[in-house]
């Protein structure tokens, strides 16, 4: 059975009214011809779910069954992310969990405005950039801060997060939004086998890590997540006989195989202590007095300290204008400007004319992310340190300035940045609900699972965030103590007529600005669907001039989907494009689109394992 009937049908047995948008438009544009499904849509899998009163896109759809359940018992849109999210933690530790951070887009029908979090934590104060370069030549690169292990791990912000959003937006209590992702951790949950093939990736890239010295301790990582469970523990003391925590051990490596479930009692404990205790038993209790007793038997630098001051920020987010829409990102520390500043660029073309996956279409595309990544270099990290507005990269005359080096027959050499004055595996999810409340919220540990730290009998991972510091002197991104490093995960948003229209993200590194990018495009000047517009091929810039200080390899190179047709392939090539085969890392899409009578249309990543549902 194809996927997106299997798909419906699990939605049906789980009560949910899905319905399949079989009211949907074609798109405008007479050229696209029709597809090979007898709807005639081309590049879909699937329709969008279309909803009256409430939908949910996650990563997982026993992610998406839950906050569709909290909709329908009155949660609001908030509640339903969290609970989401706390539960992705346990089935998606691949790409997120309470070991990481958040960032998230709300519309507020409220107060008719958008918010914004920054939830995105710091650098340990007892870890110095020179202490912090001794690592990294430790390490084997002594320009990088090293992938993993305590020199690349920052304060967790999600559950900071989870409690700020909640006590503005939220309306069920904690204690129940957690009680899903808690039952699922104490009694199984399904691992699908896109995250199960993800899973096993990590294991042989930690245990490269750990032949090669680079992570400090890596038992318990294996005892969670990568054996079969045997409970063997070591009581370990330190010199002076103080007790410092267990050790567990396991014997052979498991991973999940797709077709099983997965136990996490530890980290089912750790979220009954976080909705017993809130905010506090994780940065100021239990959990934050056993991270450092762990980060100090390792000789890791996370202290209890820095767990103690962290404290997440409200932020406004910045919208750009695109034809009829604003899209919006939220500023720095994240890379958003990146994807508002290559949209200003190509808003000067006509790209609808040139058509969908034209040779045209995709050298501007590609000229015009490389503009921005080089700006993205030298301008973006922690704002309370480089006091520079990225603003002033979305100006009219600066726009008009960077895409005046485009040139159409030929790519250019890596492009300069601006002369302007300076005084990060994710998963993505949005949801909506009945009053017109809508969260785009991602969540991530960074590179893999994260650092390869779990603490003593917590169940999750720490994330490995602080690998995007620089260490070259003069980057607006270099580390230092309490700072925040330079973000790559980013929810993006966008209005039209100064109304919510959609709520939509495409996680993945660097992917996610030019996901975003081709997301709107493929809607606003291709007339795509909601499905359509994540279905379609894509293509990904690598190479340029990265905020951690790597230098451009050329022009760089781009990954193309198969669906890009050869001829373009070899059009790009002959401008100067150097062009490889699809990777397979593409990013992962979820949106929830808004019409005017107040509907909610939803879509999901077709390439890996999601859901989208409504009622």
């Amino acid at each position: 059975m194809p996927k997106h009937l299997l798909r419906a049908a699990a939605a049906a047995l789980c009560g949910l009214a899905v319905m399949t948008g079989a009211d949907a438009q074609t798109p405008r544009d007479p050229s696209f011809g029709r597809g090979e499904r007898i709807s005639g849509l081309p590049f879909a899998t699937r329709s969008p779910v279309v909803a009256p009163h409430g939908a949910a896109a996650t990563a997982h759809p026993l992610a998406t069954q839950v906050a569709i359940d909290v909709l329908q018992s009155g949660g609001s849109a908030i509640d339903a992310a969290i609970a989401a999210n706390a539960l992705l933690g346990v089935v998606e530790p691949t790409g997120n969990g309470v070991g990481g951070d958040i960032f998230v887009i709300v519309w507020d029908p409220r107060t008719q405005r958008l918010y914004g979090y920054n939830g995105s934590g710091r650098s340990p104060r007892g870890l110095s950039l020179a202490a912090l370069r001794r690592r990294a030549r430790e390490m084997g690169n002594a320009d990088q801060v090293p992938s993993f292990g305590a020199a690349s791990v920052s304060v967790p912000g999600a559950v900071d997060g989870w409690f700020a959003l909640h006590e503005r937006f939220g309306r069920k209590p904690m204690p129940e939004l957690l009680a899903p992702a808690i039952r699922y951790a104490r009694e199984g949950a399904p691992i699908p086998q896109y995250i199960a093939s993800a899973w096993a990736a990590n294991l042989r890239r930690f245990e490269g890590e750990l032949a090669a010295g680079r992570i400090e301790e890596f038992d318990n990582a294996r005892y969670t997540y990568f054996c079969e469970r045997q409970e063997v523990v070591v009581q370990v003391v330190d010199g002076q006989g103080r007790d410092m925590g267990p050790v567990y051990h396991c014997g052979d490596s498991k991973v999940p195989d797709g077709h099983s479930l997965f136990r996490n009692p530890d980290l089912a404990n750790t979220l009954q202590l976080i909705a017993d205790g809130g905010r506090d038993a994780y940065y100021r209790g239990p959990i934050a007095h056993t991270i450092d007793a762990y980060m100090r038997r390792i000789h890791g630098w996370l202290r209890y300290e820095d767990l103690a001051r962290h404290q997440g920020e409200w932020v406004d987010p910045i919208c750009a204008p695109y034809r009829d829409v604003q899209v919006c990102e939220l500023p720095p520390n994240s890379q958003g400007v990146a994807a508002l500043q290559t949209l200003r660029i190509l808003e000067g073309f006509n790209m609808r004319e040139m058509g969908f996956l034209s040779p045209d279409a995709l050298h501007l595309q590609i000229e015009a992310t490389r503009l921005a990544f080089a700006d993205r270099a030298q301008f973006y990290g922690d704002p309370a340190f480089t006091h520079f507005d990225t603003r002033q990269l979305l100006t009219d005359q600066y726009t008009a300035q960077r895409r005046a080096l485009i040139q159409m027959d030929r790519s250019m050499p890596p492009p300069p940045h601006a002369e302007l004055r300076i005084d990060g595996d994710t998963t993505y999810l949005t949801t909506a609900d009945s009053d017109g409340m809508m969260v785009s919220l991602i969540q991530s540990n960074y590179r893999g699972m994260g650092s390869g730290l779990v603490p003593d009998g917590l169940g999750f991972m720490l994330q490995d965030r602080g690998e995007l510091f620089s260490l070259q002197r003069g980057s607006p991104n270099l580390y230092a103590p309490g700072r925040r490093p330079f973000q790559t995960i980013i929810p993006a948003f966008a209005l039209r007529n100064g109304q919510p229209w959609l709520a939509f993200g495409v996680m993945g590194g660097d992917m996610q600005p030019q996901g975003h990018v081709q997301i709107i495009l493929n809607l606003i000047d291709y007339g795509m669907d909601l499905q359509a517009a994540g279905d379609a091929a894509r293509y990904r810039f690598y190479g340029g001039v990265e905020p951690t200080g790597e230098q451009p390899d050329g022009a760089g190179f781009v990954a193309m989907e198969n669906g890009i047709p050869a001829d373009v392939r070899a059009e790009l090539e002959r401008r100067g494009h150097r062009i490889r085969p699809g990777d397979g890392n593409f990013g992962g899409y979820q949106a929830i689109m808004r019409h005017p009578n107040g509907v909610y249309e939803a879509a999901t990543e077709m390439r890996k394992d999601g859901a989208a549902a409504g009622y």
